[in-house]
């Protein structure tokens, strides 16, 4: 069997969104030494409406669940049927986060090793090309009692665990499993517990080895889940098994959520420089294509060099001064443009475009140079960066899953000021703005997330009021995170 003890775990909840929606029924069949099996289910009652459509999907209704316990009634047999586990469930997220939490909403962390079976099947069975569970109870013929109903569909997994061991070389099932759980293998020079006190939860880690400075700077929505990933005994990239060989220990912060995690991991690489984090450090090295209003080769700016007030005509962000010369040959190939008048060669007489007919002919006069820029202006216009779109600064607020940290990120002019926790804090920001450092990489961020976020208006002391009690109000600017669909 997949681990010692096993839980096969099923719930059916009043939605798909784990941190709005409630549980109202828990199946678990628990499997110990892969033989003494033990059943144990129960309605829950959510304390809210179930939706007409779940109840014509599960059969659960309104009324059953009005005299069942409540889930803080049934945390403890939960955590005691659970605990010791490896926890399995088909499309393991949906479950796992539910109880999350549920448990969160109690004030109480709950952590489990967790083994998806969409992902086990995928893995055993590539040949298919479907892996909901319906597909597994047709193709493998499981037994099937009450489906849609948390015991009925517990026990089919539990059934579809036997049938991958009969079917399969009890090696490659193991070595699946082991792979889905990537069971970390700690170097000899960290304790054997060096795991046990990094939180399931967003934020920023670091690697240490002999010296002050960090090794390499890594975030994530689940910290313990992704540094447990760099030790996974088959080290996926050559940069986790030449660190497993220096760490020596681990240090980790834990934001409200990914935003925060994002921004601070920004931060830290880019002022600490870890030796192992040459992707995240390139990015210092942004630029942006500056076009002038009249013709006038483009220029190379860096962020330090740009007014974050003023991004009239530049474009970009580019990673770097080549990627963006790759941009100017790439629109020059679309709108035949001069290679030089744009900078990319220098000669006298027509161009290398030109000499490939791919370019109109500004380098033998066949084109003014004004009507050229005007093109060259146009061809660009996909990569001009945007002016700040609000009156003034805006915050995005972000929540833990326990409700017990609160964060409001701060910005204005695409500028992060600041990550603030209570109304003090921001409060001191907005009454003194700090200096506004540009920066490419943030502005590529906030480019992506603010229009997804639910925001926070803010007005800096120039503008005479700040937003009262930002940090209090909670479900009004809750920052909205993509989920996963099960019912779909």
């Amino acid at each position: 069997m997949f681990a010692p003890a096993v839980a096969f775990v099923d719930l059916e909840t009043t939605g798909t969104v784990a941190a709005e929606d409630r549980v109202t029924e828990v199946g678990i069949v628990r499997v110990d030494d892969g033989a003494r099996v033990s059943e144990w289910s129960t309605l829950v009652n959510p304390e809210c409406s179930i939706p007409a459509e779940i109840q014509g999907l599960t059969g659960i209704t309104s009324a059953m669940v009005a005299r069942a316990p409540t889930f803080r009634q049934i945390a403890d047999e939960i955590t005691g049927r659970i605990e010791g586990c490896v926890f399995v469930a088909h499309n393991a997220r949906f479950d796992y986060g539910f109880l999350k939490h549920e448990f969160g909403r109690l004030g109480r962390a709950f952590t489990a090793r967790v083994l998806c079976t969409v992902k086990l099947s995928r893995r055993l069975y590539p040949e298919d090309r479907r892996h909901n569970l319906d597909a597994l109870i047709e193709r493998h013929a499981l037994p099937v009692s009450d489906r849609h109903r948390a015991l009925g569909d517990a026990r089919a997994l539990w059934a579809f665990a036997q049938v991958v061991y009969r079917d399969r070389a009890r090696d490659d099932v193991d070595a699946a499993v082991q792979r889905i759980l990537r069971v970390p293998s700690l170097p000899p020079q960290l304790p054997a517990n060096a795991l046990d006190a990094i939180p399931e939860a967003p934020g920023v880690y670091r690697f240490y080895g002999l010296n002050a400075l960090p090794l390499y700077v890594g975030k994530s929505i689940n910290l313990r889940e992704r540094v447990a990933s760099h030790f996974s005994s088959d080290y996926l990239s050559a940069n986790d098994l030449r660190l497993s060989a220096e760490i020596t220990r681990i240090e980790f912060e834990e934001t409200a959520g990914e935003m925060g995690a994002l921004l601070r991991e920004s931060l830290l690489v880019k002022t600490l420089l870890p030796a192992y984090n040459q992707r995240l450090r390139r990015r210092a090295e942004m630029v942006a294509l500056s076009i002038a209003d009249e013709p006038a080769l483009p220029d190379y700016v860096h962020a330090s060099a740009i007014d974050p007030g003023t991004l009239d005509n530049l474009y970009g962000p580019f990673s770097s001064r080549r990627q963006a010369r790759e941009a100017l040959r790439s629109v020059s190939g679309e709108a035949r443009l001069c290679w030089t008048a744009l900078g990319l060669e220098r000669r006298h007489g027509p161009c290398f475009a030109r000499q490939l007919k791919k370019c109109a002919g500004a380098c033998v006069g066949e084109e003014t140079p004004a009507a050229h820029h005007a093109r060259l202006r146009d061809a660009l216009s996909r990569y001009a960066l945007q002016r700040w779109p609000y009156p003034d600064a805006v915050g995005v607020r972000e929540s833990s899953f326990t409700g017990e940290r609160t964060e409001v990120h701060v910005f204005r002019d695409w500028c992060w000021l600041a990550t603030v926790r209570d109304e003090g804090e921001l409060a001191t920001i907005l009454d003194a703005p700090p200096r506004c450092d540009f920066d490419l990489d943030i502005y590529r961020l906030l480019v992506r997330r603010l229009p997804r976020a639910k925001l926070i208006p803010l007005r800096t002391s120039c503008g005479g009021v700040t937003e009262a009690n930002a940090i209090g109000h909670a479900r009004a600017t809750s920052l909205e995170m993509t989920r996963d669909d099960r019912y779909g």
